[in-house]
């Protein structure tokens, strides 16, 4: 036998490697760049005039680095290694799925270009223009073939939950990425959408929310299924949940869209009707949630010193938040205050830092060490990783809870005579205290990141940490 581990030999796990590692930069690079901006938002001045750095030309190359370069990388990480470990199987293509990463890279780098030159579509989450959205159907589609022949493959007969899960998001994102993308290209860099006016809002928010309810969502919840019952080492709590949970969330989100969309020139039924599945789609979210966090019963103990683990059962305690306050914020009453104000950029924090990127980072943490078969450098930095990102993202979203709401308030606030009492100029002025703290939130998410990279790249390299003369005398 070879010197390969037996998984190296029965799985085709160096492509997940790569992924996983690609994963953490990229989680450093969005920090990174989210941080910049969130600080030029507080200090003008940081933008130094330069166009190429402007607050308009960062954010979408932030929003991108951390929902398609780092997210993911992070599912196509995840679902080619659950997928295996699950189906008893190889990958069905070697020559697809390394197809996928470097595909997947490249409309990376095309984003870090395209978005700095100010060249974009100006739609939220679809912000690429109209050549890489086709590379990026292109990619997908190799990326969800490969998955599904996979399990087409499958040695068992049963199909794990979080299979069910990936191939919802992979079928959604597919359909919606394509029939929101449709354009008229008139240059190489420029094209018309095929929609006009509130109908291009209504598609594009059809795409945007499903962005986050599919890709951000169904895909992680994936990832939610596999990787706390392993990490605790217990059977999920409810299948039968797992799969209402399921089947909820695949019919119920794609109806959600609307509610970003009141009072605008949308018709009013539509936003109403929007707000009113949001409600119920509480139900199915706070199921899964709650079966995420049951798994944990008769192992609570865990949580003592199981550092990724703690980060798996916080991501879920965001996901429950997240998806209470959204329906809340959709709500007619609640979105006449909310609306465009910095209370959406906390709540959507909440669900990205807290449970997006807890998961992710317990579910790398987790395949780190069994893909190098190695523990992990330092128990101790991953403690610290923990801690510092979930202060930070404490900092962040309640920086941004109280500037919306004050925002809000501020932006109704009249006189006796039906004046307003503030000018937009003093809005601002009022939020800045709340964007500095906000962009301090930042530096430790980032910090944690950075500490995440290092920690991973020492445990890759085979090094051991340095024990102690007491400790050694201790052993």
């Amino acid at each position: 036998m070879s010197g390969e581990k037996p998984d190296e030999q029965e799985y085709s796990f160096t492509v997940v490697k790569w992924f996983s590692l690609a994963a953490v930069v990229y989680l450093v690079v969005g920090a990174l760049v989210g941080d910049f901006i969130a600080w030029e938002l507080t200090f003008p001045e940081l933008n130094f005039d330069n166009p190429y750095i402007s607050f308009g030309r960062l954010r979408p190359l932030h929003t991108n680095a951390v929902i398609f370069a780092f997210g993911g990388s992070t599912l196509m990480a995840t679902a080619y290694y659950i997928v295996q470990r699950t189906c008893h199987v190889r990958l069905w293509s070697d020559k697809l799925a390394w197809f996928t990463f470097w595909g997947w890279n490249a409309i990376i780098v095309a984003a870090v270009i395209t978005f700095p030159l100010g060249l974009t579509q100006g739609k939220e989450y679809a912000e690429l223009i109209w050549p890489i959205d086709i590379a990026i159907a292109v990619v997908w589609l190799a990326f969800t073939f490969n998955f599904i022949m996979t399990i087409v493959n499958r040695r068992v007969s049963h199909i794990y939950v979080a299979n069910w899960f990936f191939l919802s998001m992979m079928v959604m994102i597919t359909i919606l990425h394509v029939v929101n993308s449709l354009a008229i290209p008139v240059t190489l860099t420029h094209s018309y959408s095929i929609y006009s006016g509130v109908h291009d809002a209504m598609i594009q928010w059809w795409w945007g929310h499903n962005a986050v309810g599919f890709f951000l969502t169904a895909g992680f919840l994936g990832i939610m299924y596999y990787f706390v019952p392993k990490q605790a080492n217990r059977p999920v709590f409810s299948y039968r949940l797992s799969v209402l949970h399921f089947w909820a969330l695949s019919f119920g989100y794609v109806w959600l869209g609307a509610h970003h969309l009141q009072y605008t020139a949308l018709p009013d039924w539509t936003g109403s009707l929007g707000a009113a599945v949001s409600m119920a789609m509480i139900i199915p979210s706070w199921g899964g949630a709650i079966n995420g966090v049951m798994t944990l019963s008769g192992a609570w103990n865990k949580l003592r010193d199981d550092y990724v683990l703690r980060f798996l059962v916080v991501s879920l305690a965001f996901y429950a938040m997240s998806t209470f306050e959204g329906p809340v914020m959709s709500i007619k009453t609640v979105n006449a205050l909310s609306h465009y104000t910095d209370w959406t950029i906390g709540h959507v924090h909440s669900g990205a830092l807290g449970w997006v990127a807890m998961v992710s980072i317990g579910a790398i943490y987790h395949m780190v060490t069994k893909l190098w078969g190695r523990e992990i450098y330092s128990v101790s930095l991953v403690n610290t990783h923990f801690w510092i990102h979930t202060i930070g993202t404490i900092i962040y979203i309640c920086a941004m809870w109280v500037s919306g709401i004050m925002q809000g308030l501020m932006w109704r606030a009249t006189d006796d005579y039906g004046n307003l009492v503030y000018t937009f100029a003093e809005t601002v002025s009022a939020m800045h205290p709340y964007y500095a703290l906000r962009s301090i939130g930042g530096v430790l998410v980032l910090l944690g990141s950075l500490i995440m990279l290092y920690n991973i790249i020492k445990t890759i390299s085979g090094a051991r940490q340095p024990v102690s003369a007491a400790a050694e005398a201790k052993a």
